[in-house]
This record gives structure tokens, C-alpha cells and sequence, in this order.
């Protein structure tokens, strides 16, 4: 999916969110887990179906499937091929956080791009260039590449300061890597407890997307990442996991999950409508 499609589904959904399947086995509800087989996938499709309509992008966290092993790849898979032959229009990130040497990243950019077809990939950008531009040669894909995230150890590491410039290591993050890509296949992952520093952040790059986590479970204000992150094209996906599928363990998780993202799209519709 390009730039201009993917605005294109914001605009006809009145949303820019982005549903989190960070899907975790011992969360799941009992009563779906006592009727055996194929429980994660059960419970995802579940969530896609009560949730499309909402949201412009999924986003697995593989982590959660990889915990489960052969079981849960098998799930991310059938997943993705779901989301692929029912929602076309939907974008898919692999929340993977890969990045390695390039012949590394190479696999890894084929694995999510063209074995398992995702859209989208989170790349950690610590090994430099080389380790990245591997993802950034398949047409109509995304890296989305950590910048700023909303963990209590990002200012371990992330705003440590250039002696000589006193630019912080997230600004050089940003700044090095668009040598690298472009507005059309470079993302960049910002997370929403950060959301006064988008003002530092789209100061640098004003025109790319922003995968931003952390609104909901995670305390972060829609309100103040679209007033300080949102760009002329919105320029945003806001992610929200954990308020939005677990939203009820009981048999109306999905109505639940469901009342849950309509909420936050119709919270985004009414920001969009002032975006000019």
C-alpha cells in the first residue's frame, strides 16, 4: 500500500487508528480457549471482524505469536491471509523490531514482505544504514523505524546528547535515516507519552507518517499527539492494543472490543474534520 492509498482509507474511514493484535494466549477468553484448537486465530478474527470498520491498519506483535511457537506463526499467518482476503484495505505491520547485519536483514525484509505479505515492518535502527535499506527495496513497503518510544528506558539511550551539537541521539536517529528513505516508504515509530516532543519531532520531519503507541492502556492523550503530530495529510497512525482487545474477557469481547474502537474513531473523525 502507497502513501496516497493509505490516506485515502483514513479519509473514507474518518480514522487513522490502528487496532494492536498483541494477542496473549492467557488473556484470551476461557470460554473460547475450552473449545481447543485454533485459539489465537479464533480470537483475531474475531477482534478484525468486530473492529474493520473502524481502523485503517493492524498491527501483530509478534512476540506474542513467537512465545507460542509452530502454534503461533500458524496463527500470524492465517491472521494476515484473513485480513488479506477479507479486509483488503486494511495496512498490516509486523511489530518485529528486526535489525541486524544486511544479509540478515535481508531475510527478514523477506520473510515479512514477501512470504508472509505484510505491509509494513518495525526496525530497530541501532546497526546503522546497512542493516535497514534491505526493507527499503520492496515497492508499496514500509519501514517504520524506532525513533522515540514510550518506555520508561528510552531516555537510557535516546536523549543522550551530541557533545559537539547537543542534538539527541532520537534527533540523529531521524536525521540520518532519511538519507536512507523517503516519505513514501519510511515511517517512524513515536510514542504517544511523548506527545509534546512531536513538536521536535515533525520540526525534522514534517511530512512523514508516525506510528505512534501508547494511547489507552498506556495513558496516552489523543488529543495531544493530533494537536503536536498531525501533518496537511494527517500523517498519523495511533495504535491501540490492550484497551481496545481487551476491551471484556467475557463472551461479548468482541462487542466489546467492537464499542471500543468506534470510540476512538469517532473521536479521530472530529479531529479530522478541522484537518484543512
Amino acid at each position: 500500500m502507497n502513501k496516497q492509498q493509505l490516506f485515502e482509507q483514513i479519509k473514507i474511514k474518518k480514522s487513522f487508528l490502528c487496532v494492536g493484535l498483541d494477542t496473549d494466549i492467557q488473556k484470551i477468553p476461557e470460554f473460547l480457549k475450552a473449545k481447543g484448537n485454533d485459539v489465537v486465530f479464533s480470537f483475531n478474527q474475531a477482534i478484525i471482524d468486530a473492529t474493520a470498520d473502524y481502523c485503517v491498519a493492524y498491527k501483530p506483535n509478534l512476540a506474542f505469536y513467537e512465545s507460542l511457537g509452530l502454534e503461533g506463526w500458524r496463527a500470524l499467518e492465517k491472521t494476515v491471509k484473513y485480513i488479506r482476503e477479507k479486509f483488503s484495505d486494511q495496512f498490516i505491520i509486523a511489530d518485529a523490531k528486526r535489525g541486524d547485519i544486511g544479509n540478515t536483514s535481508s531475510m527478514y525484509a523477506r520473510t515479512f514482505f514477501s512470504t508472509m505479505d505484510f505491509d509494513a515492518v518495525t526496525v530497530a535502527p541501532y546497526m546503522g544504514e546497512d542493516s535497514v535499506t534491505p526493507f527499503l527495496s520492496y515497492k508499496n513497503k514500509w519501514v517504520i523505524l524506532l525513533a522515540l518510544t514510550s518506555n520508561k528506558g528510552a531516555f537510557d539511550f535516546q536523549f543522550t546528547e551530541d557533545a559537539e551539537t547537543g542534538a539527541k541521539l532520537f534527533e540523529k536517529v531521524l536525521k540520518t535515516s532519511q538519507q536512507w528513505g523517503n516519505t513514501d516508504n519510511l515511517m517512524y515509530v513515536v510514542g504517544a507519552t511523548r506527545a509534546d516532543m512531536l513538536l521536535e519531532v515533525r520540526k525534522l520531519i514534517p511530512d512523514h507518517f508516525l506510528l505512534v503507541p501508547g494511547v489507552g492502556a498506556q495513558g496516552g492523550s489523543l488529543q495531544e499527539v493530533a494537536k503536536y503530530g498531525m501533518n496537511d495529510s494527517c500523517g498519523l497512525l495511533v495504535n491501540s492494543s490492550r484497551q481496545i482487545i481487551y476491551a471484556s474477557s467475557g463472551n461479548d469481547f468482541a462487542k466489546a472490543a467492537q464499542a471500543e474502537a468506534r470510540k476512538v474513531q469517532q473521536e479521530m473523525e472530529a479531529i479530522l474534520k478541522n484537518l484543512h
